[in-house]
């Protein structure tokens, strides 16, 4: 059962949709040079980056797998976005690796890692970006088309979740290949804005409808203490919450959809302050819809009612709790997350392949024009991707899971490759590329284990936190010892063609 009305929630989303389009378009015009379709021409202030990177970061995969760690592991489940919060607050402050890495002028990381470690280096890094980025958000069509199928009623039989998700994502793909990162940031103001809205009103509703009080007591009736701390949690324990430090920490460093705000800030100290105002509302974007998640598990547990997986509870909850009118106002914010966020994913990672991937090629020597049609011709490229991909993958394990070790491709040797690039004089070529091949290899291996019948037995054994922690401890370790041999071969021979370091 669901309270959607045709006519005055859908006209609510419909009104939202066209208004998007109309705005996101309507800024194509200032788009004349690759600078202001990669990075805005680095003239976004601290508001307009606050607002974009928060409407970037919470889609309704967020939505989805921040709810889904609510109801499997209670207010346990809220882990990474505090430690995300407390991550870009530390880094916003101090300007730890962002400070040098705006000052530098560049686009993108691996174009600030080849003046440290040479041509070759950029490449590789800008490879294992896409790839890791690319995978991530294979998911992403999946998971929004679910949630918008259950909370609005709709049945697999009358509505086609592929032809509506292909619809949306035509819809983000338009404005995004023809404004580029003005019409996501106009955009993504917008869907702010929305999404805002929409969250709070639904929390609000939960709230008064469920009582914190009885939350908490659902909470520890569930999960006992470790409902509320995660080391006590028999599932989470110290390799989650170790996994969660590095993840999260590597992530405000260098993942490409917020490093792109700090690129096209006004100044370093604008980067800075984005990160700063930003980080209270990590602990929001895993707290509200991990809240959705505990209202849920409490309410199906007063019903005796089991959802077909932990994924689908949040969104069933809702279809049911949610009136005409705000869900619609639910359905145009969970709409406007999901397009802010594939937007900024489609752009970021289409500008790594332009800006480091194709660079043995263009040489920085095409014209505009030229730059300008291939990168809007790589946004509608990856575009397809995503509709072939990540309509078909079969995901193992949670959400979050699957995302955190995707994202661990290249988090776990970029993050590594930037610190030295940044702040260690004696970091080698060499050891970047070890660490490169290292920090991708592992977690691209636990993910084949677990597709393989054969290996999926060991692949739960190890599990994706101890997989993601030997990510980073190999990266680290592949980068110093890679770094020791390359000194020491420079030393006996004559070979010695590193860059100075960054500064």
């Amino acid at each position: 059962m669901t309270h959607f009305s045709p006519w005055l929630d859908g006209s609510i989303v419909g009104l939202y949709l066209l208004a998007t389009m109309v705005v996101g378009l309507a800024v194509r015009r200032f788009v004349s040079k690759v600078d202001h379709f990669l990075v805005a021409g680095r003239e976004v202030n601290v508001y307009l980056g606050v607002a974009s990177l928060a409407a970037t970061e919470f889609g309704v995969v967020t939505c989805m797998y921040t709810a889904e760690a609510g109801y499997r592991y209670g207010f346990s489940g809220a882990t990474p976005g505090l430690c995300q919060a407390l991550a870009m607050l530390v880094v916003g402050l101090s300007g730890f690796c962002i400070r040098p890495l705006r000052a530098a002028g560049v686009l993108t990381i691996p174009e600030l890692l080849e003046q440290r470690f040479g041509p070759t280096v950029r490449w590789w890094a800008g490879l294992v970006i896409v790839l890791g980025g690319l995978l991530n958000m294979g998911v992403f069509l999946r998971m929004g088309g679910e949630f918008l199928l259950r909370v609005g009623g709709l049945s697999a039989e009358s509505v086609s979740l592929e032809w509506m998700m292909t619809g949306l994502l035509l819809l983000v793909a338009s404005y995004t290949v023809l404004g580029g990162m003005l019409s996501v940031l106009i955009t993504d103001y917008l869907q702010f804005l929305v999404m805002s809205a929409g969250l709070v009103a639904v929390t609000l509703l939960i709230l008064v409808r469920e009582g914190w009080d009885h939350l908490v007591a659902s909470v520890a009736q569930r999960h006992g203490p470790g409902g509320f701390n995660p080391l006590w949690h028999p599932e989470l324990g110290v390799p989650y919450v170790l996994f969660q430090v590095l993840v999260t920490l590597a992530a405000v460093l260098t993942w490409q959809t917020s490093i792109a705000r700090v690129l096209a800030a006004r100044s370093p100290q604008a980067g800075q302050q984005i990160y700063t105002r930003t980080s209270f509302f990590f602990v929001c974007r895993f707290l509200i819809p991990g809240l959705w998640g505990i209202a849920a598990a409490a309410a199906l547990a007063a019903s005796d009612a089991v959802p077909a997986s932990p994924l689908q509870a949040m969104p069933a909850y809702l279809a049911q709790v949610v009136p005409t009118g705000l869900m619609g106002l639910l359905v145009a914010a969970m709409l406007a997350a999901d397009m802010s966020t594939d937007s900024s994913y489609m752009l970021t990672w289409g500008s790594v392949i332009y800006n480091d991937l194709l660079a043995p090629w263009h040489r920085g020597r095409w014209s505009e024009q030229v730059g300008l049609l291939v990168n809007r011709l790589i946004v509608a490229a990856i575009g397809l991707f995503l509709l072939g991909y990540g309509l078909w993958y079969p995901l193992q394990g949670s959400v979050w899971d699957y995302l955190a070790v995707t994202g661990t491709i290249y988090l776990a040797s970029i993050s590594t490759l930037l610190v030295a690039c940044c702040y260690w004089p004696a970091a080698h070529r060499l050891g970047a590329l070890a660490a490169i091949a290292t920090g991708a290899a592992i977690p691209l291996g636990f993910l084949v284990m677990q597709q393989l019948p054969a290996t999926q037995p060991l692949a739960r054994v190890v599990g994706p936190h101890y997989a993601g922690i030997a990510a980073f401890a190999g990266s680290a370790a592949a980068m110093v010892l890679g770094s020791v041999a390359g000194r020491w071969r420079d030393a006996v021979g004559t070979r010695r063609d590193d860059p100075e370091p960054c500064r």
